[in-house]
């Protein structure tokens, strides 16, 4: 390889909130939900796939209280369903991260490895 690329999983928890709002940007959000606080519950090492993770899940709590809700003969103003907090803390508290601590090391291991200064991988990329 002439270079080495690591992207680490990004555990600052602004970082976090700024893909979870993208990710649920054309959700439909009951004015309930705090990402902030689903973030809070988060683990600290979450990777962006695992908050993809989670908001699919929070959506199909959503669409499974919506088909409810149709089938018990409610109708509402709007057919798409309407994703809650309890819907996002409960797909929280399912969460499990998709990176494990002693991967994450030894990703990191492996990084400090290839970016240390007499490394053959950087020497070759100069």
């Amino acid at each position: 390889f002439d270079k080495l690329l690591y992207v680490g999983v990004n555990e600052e928890r602004d970082s976090q909130l700024r893909v979870l709002a993208a990710i649920t940007r054309k959700f439909s959000l009951d004015p309930s939900v705090d990402l902030s606080a689903v973030i809070e519950r988060c683990p600290r090492a979450v990777t962006g796939a695992d908050l993809y993770s989670l908001c699919a899940d929070a959506m199909m709590g959503a669409v499974k209280e919506r088909v409810q809700q149709l089938e018990d003969g409610h109708q509402q103003q709007t057919p798409e369903p309407l994703v809650k907090m309890e819907h996002f803390l409960q797909a929280a508290n399912r969460l499990q991260p998709s990176v494990c601590v002693s991967e994450l090391q030894r990703y990191e291991r492996i990084r400090k490895q290839y970016s240390a200064p007499d490394s053959p991988a950087v020497s070759l990329a100069r």
